[in-house]
């Protein structure tokens, strides 16, 4: 009997809260580049859950910067503001396995909850006051994941995860006290709809991982392979961000930008790839494109924009 391997199913994911920068552009080419070295498809999808803080005209930037440095995603656009049926199906499936519980908590609560309770991330990790049932009195204003269980998976860049969800985390929110889905739960759900095989993300979201593998054996839905690419980060250490002014990489010329994004992910670029077109700036990296050459750390200062 012979067993036939998935196809490779990859995807980009920007949030609209603003230009894409750079560390944006090393996610995006991280991910087209392993998709393309494997013969796979690249889904492009629009994470705009969060309606605050999409930014008006952030998503017809974003998509115009993509075409102009020679990106290329296979079939429609995904666009999760879209998607909140699926996500609504998906939370009454987890209230009825036992799942979740609606929580009356507010944020200034959470805020008095004891230091000696912060999760690993450096957040509060929620005290259990409604995992039992709610407070008399109180009415739900959020809905929660019952945190159990110790996560294991092996990251194709960062090694070996573990995580105790209960420790590290802690419970946490699915749907918000302004009636928005969370994006642990619409990354989850969406991943499964677009039957992505592999992720490779930005390792600012490693810490969300273990998380979504839960709800991903909550649901019943496939896992992922997962691969976390170094995050770009000022010199000041800090994640290059609309918060932290990161340049719009629509500013920089699309081949300079792309041999430099293909530096900082460890492929070494030769320098006369500088001075080449942007089609011979492809053509390298896809005949080039080696996973286990990006380099195994958390993050990395961006080089400097020209």
């Amino acid at each position: 009997m012979t067993t036939t391997t998935p196809a490779y199913i990859g995807r980009f994911a920007p949030s609209p809260s603003g230009p894409l920068h750079f560390g944006s552009l090393v996610a995006a080419l991280g991910s087209v580049l392993d998709a393309r070295h494997y013969q796979g498809r690249w889904l492009l999808r629009i994470e705009d859950v969060d309606t605050p803080r999409t930014v008006p005209g952030a998503t017809d930037s974003i998509l115009a910067t993509l075409d102009r440095f020679g990106f290329e995603w296979d079939g429609d656009i995904l666009w999760q503001c879209q998607r909140t049926g699926a996500y609504a199906a998906a939370l009454e499936q987890l209230k009825t396995g036992g799942h979740v519980f609606p929580c009356a908590c507010s944020r200034r609560e959470m805020a008095e909850v004891p230091d000696s309770t912060l999760a690993r991330d450096g957040s509060r990790r929620y005290p259990g006051t409604c995992r039992n049932g709610l407070p008399p009195g109180r009415a739900p204003r959020a809905w929660r994941v019952k945190a159990e269980g110790v996560i294991r998976f092996e990251d194709a860049i960062q090694g070996r995860q573990e995580e105790d969800l209960a420790r590290d985390v802690g419970d946490y929110v699915i749907l918000r006290a302004d009636g928005l889905f969370a994006y642990q739960l619409a990354v989850v759900v969406d991943d499964a709809a677009q039957g992505v095989t592999h992720v490779v993300r930005g390792a600012d979201l490693l810490g969300s991982t273990a998380r979504q593998i839960q709800l991903q054996k909550l649901l019943r839905l496939p896992v992922p392979a997962y691969a976390h690419l170094p995050v770009a980060t000022n010199a000041a250490g800090e994640k290059l961000s609309k918060q932290t002014l990161a340049r719009a990489v629509d500013e920089i010329a699309p081949a300079r930008a792309l041999v430099a994004a293909l530096g900082f992910l460890g492929q070494h670029p030769p320098t006369e790839l500088t001075h080449a077109s942007l089609a011979e700036v492809w053509d390298w990296a896809h005949a080039h494109w080696r996973l286990e050459r990006v380099p195994r750390h958390m993050q990395r200062i961006a080089p400097a924009a020209d």
